[in-house]
């Protein structure tokens, strides 16, 4: 039995994985997206499969389809994108919510929220478990992604309360690969696209910072576990994410080496409210998932590099 599943953000960088995943397995899959920052070329080698259908849509208007699952993944992902026009996303994350949970109350389908862990801000506690609240500033720059995914989460904790709709939280930690925006600002886009044209790889800081970077089919991967996982009493929040910790100039170093390029580095004042540590507790998605990163940064790296060589 095919399921009809609805991918908001389908387009998008992780959203054409997704849909591609779900398609292989069987499934009926549509991609809503209004190619703010996703775009048609990643779901293009999808179009002819009989089973695929891309639809243009504000996940911030109402939508009415006959689904089976749904995959809320519709917000811009990367400080560039969703500072553009704060307002507008945080009507993303909390009138998409809003109108996804209502459609799945309707049609009493299963649905998960894509969240972040921008939830937990500048973290005073490392790494951070689910249990963990967060330190986030409310009234920053980067407050319209951050307050809006926490508020996402809020609604859909509610819905489950209030109306007994199934949901699904996702925490995503960094995740990177093939089909992200070259010029999207975030570190590892960044990173490869400078190598790659022999520019200077811009470090943000003094590059001590770290990151946990995870490839894409991993996530895609701790998606559909959590989403297929049963009995439906789990609903999460559940981090996602890969615990290799690197500093930012390890990360460049690794760049360098992969491409082979000549670039060197050049430094600059870290942006406001960017945190200094990130890294996901892991412990609940080994638990209840029996989920883990398989892919090693190098490994995902050379994938990416081999991409982005084809599009810069």
């Amino acid at each position: 039995m095919r399921k009809k599943i609805l991918v908001t953000g389908g387009a998008g960088f992780v959203g054409s994985h997704l849909c591609e995943r779900l398609l292989n397995e069987g499934n009926e899959v549509y991609a809503l997206d209004n190619f703010f920052t996703g775009n048609k070329e990643n779901v293009v080698h999808l179009l002819d499969n009989p089973y695929f259908e891309l639809i243009r849509h504000d996940v911030t208007m109402p939508f009415y389809i006959e689904t089976d699952e749904i995959y809320n993944l519709a917000s811009p992902a990367s400080p560039v994108h969703y500072q553009h026009n704060a307002i507008k996303t945080v009507k993303t994350a909390v009138m998409g919510a809003i109108n996804m949970l209502g459609l799945a109350k309707r049609k009493n389908a299963k649905i998960l929220q894509a969240s972040t862990s921008e939830v937990y801000g500048d973290p005073h506690v490392h790494p951070q478990p689910e249990s963990y609240w967060g330190h986030v500033n409310p009234i920053g720059v980067r407050s319209c992604y951050d307050e809006g995914k926490r508020v996402a989460e809020t609604l859909f904790m509610d819905y489950h309360r209030q109306n007994n709709v199934r949901i699904k939280i996702v925490r995503i930690f960094n995740t990177y690969g093939p089909r992200m925006h070259p010029n999207d600002g975030r570190v590892v886009s960044n990173f490869i696209v400078q190598a790659l044209q022999n520019k200077d790889i811009t470090i943000y800081g003094d590059g001590t910072q770290t990151r946990s970077f995870q490839y894409v089919d991993d996530l895609v991967d701790g998606m559909i576990r959590l989403m297929n996982n049963t009995p439906d009493n789990f609903v999460g929040p559940v981090n996602i994410g890969n615990p290799g910790e690197f500093t930012m100039l390890e990360l460049a170093e690794k760049v360098l080496k992969l491409t082979g390029s000549k670039s060197k580095l050049s430094f600059l004042p870290l942006p406001s409210d960017d945190p200094l540590q990130r890294k996901p507790d892991i412990a609940l998605a080994k638990e209840k998932l029996g989920w883990e990163p398989k892919i090693n940064l190098e490994e995902g790296l050379i994938k990416t590099i081999n991409y982005f060589k084809t599009v810069v």
